[in-house]
């Protein structure tokens, strides 16, 4: 329950993060925004994971740090940045909401979950409501949107390999310490190709409101929700995880229609309930084969287990 609570949370904020992404992806260029919020997010993280009586990832789980690292703080920061540049908050919140399919779909293929007949019917839904959700009312999406829904689905395949693969890794360390690491190391990558191309001297003509939104994307929206979805993946399933991205579209569509003007259509609505339904049906009796949560008894024998 704590696990599928701090998901919801962690989703429910991230949907405001994308209207703030959304609102600073028109003066600065997708990377540069990723170094700038995931740096900020590492820099907020940092004493929290200091003063946490944690372990910190062992030396033979760094190179898979550094993997997801990349991965989701590295890759997923561009294709999220880049999607919000040419489609609108409500769009791309209701194409990641695509994350609990993918997850699905993912799992199978690693082997890490079966599929089954109720599994298939929730992902035929569910992408149905993903469907018209974005093909309803392209008259007012803006120029281009379509690329911006591309971008945002591989922005949520790679989040699904992050919240497959990353388990493990959260079992032997903990939710925060593995989160500062991981994303310690692709906000490196991203600052120095920012720098190189140089995107973060263009920071200095930002005015203060762009820098207030900043903020908030590197405190609340990079530290805080990330910290609580690596806490989630150890305490539930990452299917069950990832369902909860489905409150991440409510909170994005508010937020766009309140700070943006993004006014929603019956086309939304409708997208968004096929695709709950398709979440629910899909996740009735689904589990995980490797899916009990981490117990403090269960995450010493991973710490402690010789090599080999």
């Amino acid at each position: 329950m704590w696990g599928v609570l701090a998901a919801v949370l962690s989703s429910g904020i991230g949907g405001t993060a994308v209207v703030a992404t959304r609102s600073l992806s028109k003066t600065i260029d997708p990377i540069t925004l990723g170094a700038l919020r995931f740096g900020l997010g590492f820099l907020f993280l940092l004493p929290v994971a200091c003063l946490r009586r944690e372990a910190w990832p062992p030396r033979r789980d760094w190179p898979g740090v550094a993997g997801l690292g990349l991965l989701f703080f590295g890759l997923f920061p561009i294709l999220f940045n880049a999607a919000l540049s040419f489609t609108t908050a409500a769009r791309g919140a209701i194409a990641l909401s695509a994350l609990p399919v993918l997850t699905m779909l993912a799992a199978a293929a690693l082997r890490a979950e079966t599929m089954n007949a109720r599994k298939v019917l929730g992902v035929l839904v569910t992408m149905s409501g993903v469907a018209l959700a974005l093909l309803s009312g392209l008259a007012t999406a803006p120029p281009g949107a379509w690329r911006g829904d591309l971008l945002m689905l591989g922005a949520a395949l790679t989040m699904a390999l992050y919240t497959i693969w990353s388990r493990p890794f959260v079992g032997r360390s903990g939710p925060v310490r593995f989160t500062l690491a991981a994303m310690g190391i692709g906000a490196l990558c991203l600052v120095s190709v920012a720098a190189i191309g140089g995107g973060l001297a263009n920071l200095r003509r930002l005015p203060a409101e762009a820098w207030l939104a900043a903020g908030y994307l590197g405190i609340v929206g990079s530290a805080l929700v990330f910290f609580l979805w690596s806490f989630a993946v150890t305490r539930t399933t990452p299917t069950l995880v990832a369902i909860a991205v489905a409150v991440n579209p409510i909170t994005a569509s508010l937020a766009g229609d309140f700070f943006l003007g993004e006014r929603l259509g019956w086309n939304f609505a409708a997208g968004l309930s096929l695709v709950c339904l398709g979440i629910v049906i899909a996740a009735t009796k689904a589990g995980l084969r490797a899916g009990k949560p981490f117990s403090e008894k269960r995450r010493s024998r991973l710490r402690t287990r010789p090599r080999g």
